[in-house]
């Protein structure tokens, strides 16, 4: 029987699948396939997730595993800081040990285990590098400029300045006020970029954030190859950078600023080291349900007979994330 889990980040939900338990790895085909069915609201497993975490032996001999992230619509993202979280969580109870590196697409993060946000809400940091702003990183083109920060756009949309960074994953940000946050403007300028246009070819997530006071941010995502998601955690930390690159009377580098988003709450840490940009990402990693099923009925995307046990985490992240405060009229998505 092969286990998997039901987990997330900010309520991020992913499926971790860890392909250490197969003697034959499942092929870039069949993870698309296996994805694109668990992941399904409708016709999936537990109502779906934003995609699967796929567990692999590490690449390098100081890693303790490789991090491959499917999204739902059977696209691979180069990283996400939500779902390194749980992963690193996952590696960290099966191996004892509490600090480790971990493999992404683009390099070798460090992650570490932190102290519970509250009770039976387990918190881990992350490492969010590399950091680019060049516009072949993204990659974006047809704007007149190499590169964006704070700037006006209104090949974009009017009346919004933004930032674009690569954390690798590519964003796009902007801050708002709260009708702007709330309103329809991130659908539009979200789905835009994400389907056929001239400025953004390969997409890219679209990120609003309302400042709330010092180095205190509510962010609100549309994320590429997802759509609007409870939190992207890529997309927090990029956006705590623009922050303090934007406003540095309001963000500070090496202090930790707090991201509250539609799925509960982060913290993150930027750092500027060695002409570099690194952002540590520090939140929940909660395992909401342990699954079984055999290898055959995995590989064919077949969720009958599946086994499952569901843990305490979740009423125990509920009950965390509603003593948060409350900024604005945007809930839960899922």
């Amino acid at each position: 029987m092969i286990n998997l889990f039901k987990v997330h980040g900010s309520q991020n939900h992913f499926f971790i699948l860890d392909q250490t338990q197969f003697e034959h790895e499942l092929s870039d085909a069949e993870l698309k396939n296996f994805t694109q069915k668990i992941t399904n609201p409708q016709t999936g497993l537990l109502h779906g997730a934003d995609g699967v975490l796929v567990v692999n032996h590490p690449v390098h001999s100081n890693s303790l595993g490789q991090m491959r992230v499917i999204n739902a619509d059977g696209s691979e993202a180069s990283m996400c800081g939500n779902g390194l979280r749980t992963v690193a969580r996952y590696l960290s109870e099966k191996t004892g040990k509490d600090n480790f590196l971990v493999d992404t697409m683009n390099a070798s993060l460090r992650v570490r285990r932190e102290k519970d946000f509250a009770s039976n809400v387990p918190a881990f940091a992350v490492e969010i590098s590399p950091v680019c702003f060049n516009k072949e990183a993204l990659p974006f083109d047809n704007l007149g400029q190499e590169r964006i920060i704070d700037a006006w756009l209104p090949e974009i949309y009017p009346g919004l300045r933004f930032t674009s960074i690569a954390v690798p994953n590519p964003h796009l940000i902007s801050f708002v006020n709260q009708a702007e946050i709330t309103g329809p403007i991130l659908g539009i300028v979200g789905k835009k970029l994400n389907s056929n246009n001239p400025y953004f070819t390969d997409g890219v997530n679209v990120n609003f954030a309302q400042i709330l006071d010092k180095n205190k941010l509510f962010v609100r995502t549309y994320e590429r190859g997802v759509g609007f998601t409870n939190a992207c955690g890529t997309g927090m930390s990029a956006t705590s950078l623009a922050l303090t690159l934007t406003h540095p009377e309001i963000g500070n580098l090496n202090t930790p600023i707090s991201v509250y988003n539609p799925g509960g709450m982060v913290k993150t840490i930027v750092h500027y080291e060695k002409n570099s940009y690194w952002i540590e990402l520090i939140g929940n990693a909660t395992f909401t349900h342990r699954i079984k099923l055999s290898e055959a009925d995995l590989r064919k995307g077949d969720f009958s007979n599946v086994q499952i046990q569901k843990t305490a985490e979740q009423s125990a992240y509920e009950k965390f994330i509603a003593n948060l405060p409350k900024f604005n009229d945007i809930t839960t998505l899922a």
